[in-house]
């Protein structure tokens, strides 16, 4: 403590919903799982093509607080500064440039979902962003439309994904292998979200 080097602060951490609790970074372990990656199309605020967005997670759309693009990647520039619609509500969230956007993947835009992710987290810290929770300690959705409240995670997801298809916001999807962090303990795939906890 004297040192500083003990310290209590709101951070991203590692939640296992099923063991409600947080866990360190040496006790998840990852798996590899085939998924899907869905493509989906944010208009601009005045309806017109907007930015397109490749994820894993469509259900943490919700809360959603920016889009984010390489201030280097050319095929974005015109954008950043513009807001877009946020599909399925009736916010308008703006189109940010941060150096931490991976050129190469996807489509070079990625939704920035602060409370749900670590990356997006840092990008949020770095711009000044709003934080909104739509998934609690108990893997339910909060902080969203009426008719995803209180579902679970794969529940909305199912919904919100008829939901992007009928309002013509789902582009495509794509069959997608990736790492997915899972409690030591349980088993339960791990809810990144931000908690106030003691750090060292």
């Amino acid at each position: 403590w004297t040192k500083e080097l003990l310290y209590r602060d709101e951070r991203m951490i590692n939640w296992c919903t099923r063991c409600e609790t947080a866990l360190s970074d040496i006790e998840v372990e990852y798996e590899e799982e085939k998924s899907k990656l869905w493509h989906i199309h944010y208009p601009l605020e005045d309806g017109f093509r907007g930015l397109v967005v490749a994820t894993t997670r469509p259900e943490t759309m919700l809360g959603d607080t920016a889009i984010a693009v390489n201030p280097a990647d050319p095929r974005h520039k015109t954008l950043i500064g513009k807001k877009l619609k946020l599909p399925l509500t009736d916010r308008l969230i703006p189109v940010i440039a941060d150096a931490e956007v991976d050129l190469e993947f996807g489509t070079g835009a990625v939704k920035v979902t602060p409370a749900h992710d670590p990356l997006d987290f840092g990008i949020a810290q770095r711009n000044g962003l709003e934080t909104i929770q739509v998934i609690n300690f108990d893997g339910k959705m909060i902080n969203c439309p009426e008719k995803y409240r209180g579902m679970s995670v794969q529940a909305a997801r199912k919904e919100i994904l008829e939901d992007l298809k009928t309002g013509e916001f789902l582009e495509k999807e794509e069959q997608y292998k990736h790492s997915v962090s899972k409690c030591y303990r349980c088993n339960q795939h791990i809810e990144p979200l931000v908690s106030e906890q003691w750090f060292v």
